[in-house]
C-alpha cells in the first residue's frame, strides 16, 4: 500500500510519512484564532462537525477557563488542521467546556440560485393557504427533544439481520407511496384533523386507564 498523487493521467507521484510531514502548517499545533464575532453571525449551512475541547492538562485549565468565559456570547473564529487538511472553525463556551465547529468553506456551499427546480416557484402565494398552513404549525410548536428522534431505518435493518441470522424470513408490510399534493387546503384540513383526532384519544385512554385502576381497587 502506497499513498500518492496522480499529476498525470496513469502517472502518480508517490508520497511517504516524511514527505507528508512535511506539509505542516501552523494550524496543525494550535487552533489558530483570528476573528471574533457573535455565534448568530454564522449561517448555520456553513457549520460541519462539533468537537468538545478541553485543558492539555493542569497548567491550562488557568488560560482554558478564562477563554471561556471571555468568549460567553461570542465565538472565536479561526483555522486547525485535522485529518489531512485545514478547516476553518468557530469556538464557543458550552457549559463548563468549550466546543469548536468545522466549518464549511464557500467554495463548498452550493447557491440556491444553482437550483434549477426553484425557478419554478411562484412569487405569490395564496394568503388562505399560508394561513392554515400557520394553523398547522402553531398545534405542532413546542420544545425540541431530539432525544425523541429514533432512527427508525437502523431498527428495521437490525430486525432483518436478527432473521436472517435467526433463519426466518423478514415479512416486509406495504406500505401505500404517498399520494401527491394537488389539493393543499383539503391536506392541510386533513393534518389539522388528525392532529384534533390524537388530542382526543389520550383524554379517552386516561379516564379508561382511571376507571380500570378504581375496579382493580375496589376489587
Amino acid at each position: 500500500m502506497a499513498k500518492g498523487y496522480e499529476f498525470e493521467r496513469g502517472r502518480y507521484v508517490v508520497l511517504d510519512d516524511d514527505d507528508l510531514a512535511k506539509a505542516r502548517p501552523e494550524s496543525t499545533r494550535i487552533i489558530n484564532l483570528v476573528r471574533f464575532a457573535d455565534m448568530d453571525a454564522i449561517d448555520p449551512i456553513y457549520v460541519d462537525k462539533p468537537y468538545y475541547l478541553a485543558p492539555d492538562g493542569d497548567v491550562a485549565a488557568g488560560a482554558f477557563a478564562v477563554i471561556r468565559e471571555a468568549l460567553q456570547g461570542k465565538a472565536g473564529i479561526g483555522k486547525v488542521a485535522l485529518y489531512g487538511r485545514e478547516y476553518p472553525v468557530a469556538i464557543q463556551p458550552r457549559e463548563n467546556g468549550l466546543v469548536m465547529y468545522t466549518l464549511r468553506r464557500a467554495n463548498e456551499i452550493r447557491s440556491m440560485g444553482a437550483i434549477d427546480e426553484l425557478s419554478q416557484l411562484s412569487g405569490e402565494v395564496n394568503a388562505d393557504e399560508v394561513a392554515l398552513a400557520r394553523q398547522v404549525i402553531g398545534n405542532f410548536e413546542g420544545d425540541i427533544d431530539l432525544g425523541g428522534f429514533e432512527d427508525q431505518y437502523q431498527a428495521e435493518l437490525r430486525s432483518v439481520i436478527d432473521a436472517k441470522i435467526a433463519g426466518e424470513e423478514f415479512v416486509v408490510h406495504e406500505t401505500e407511496a404517498p399520494a401527491k399534493v394537488v389539493d393543499l387546503m383539503a391536506a392541510l384540513r386533513k393534518s389539522l384533523d388528525s392532529v384534533s383526532e390524537s388530542k382526543k384519544k389520550p383524554a379517552k385512554s386516561a379516564a379508561a386507564r382511571k376507571t380500570t385502576r378504581t375496579k382493580r381497587k375496589h376489587a
